[in-house]
């Protein structure tokens, strides 16, 4: 069994739809959903905003790489085309952390780096996430609740909350 966060981005296209569609995609296997966040442009700024989330998700048939493979299949189906670092995406899935039957995965095989780095600096995936997990623990970084305190309101800057958007219907 593999339990994994997945950080959601898009913002080029139908946005909300791209994010949707990973939803829909993971099905039975998606355990948390959180709430929906417009954020500015990082790295690259001369671009459209994003629309970002947090999925924490469960399937005893993927390991990390499994994780990494299906985000990527995700991607490909949405169009997205590789060409700028930090560019703009009609999608972009990251494996954030993974928790195998052992306990954590680390990783740093260049492809599948866990935990994913810069994760602690990043409020587009620690917000998102903590709302989404509220005990959440970044494997060898703390909980998150901390690293987002730790960032400040500076760090908390261009990322907004959507509540008119959601990625899924209430059960």
């Amino acid at each position: 069994m593999t339990r994994a966060v997945l950080s959601l981005g898009s913002n080029l296209g139908d946005r909300l739809a791209h994010l949707r569609a990973v939803v829909a995609d993971l099905g039975s296997a998606v355990v948390a959903v959180s709430p929906v966040f417009e954020t500015a442009p990082w790295g690259v700024t001369d671009q459209p905003d994003f629309l970002n989330a947090v999925l924490v998700a469960s399937d005893p048939g993927l390991d990390a790489w499994g994780w990494l493979r299906r985000g990527q299949a995700l991607e490909d189906a949405s169009g997205r085309v590789r060409e700028q670092r930090w560019g703009p995406r009609t999608l972009d899935v990251d494996v954030v952390q993974v928790d195998g039957d052992d306990g954590p995965v680390l990783s740093g095989d260049p492809e599948l780096l866990l935990p994913h780095p810069g994760t602690p600096q990043r409020a587009t995936v620690l917000l998102p996430w903590l709302l989404a997990e509220p005990g959440a623990v970044l494997h060898g970084h703390g909980p998150v609740a901390g690293l987002l305190d730790a960032l400040g309101p500076d760090g908390l800057s261009g990322v907004h909350r959507r509540d008119d958007l959601v990625l899924r219907d209430p059960v």
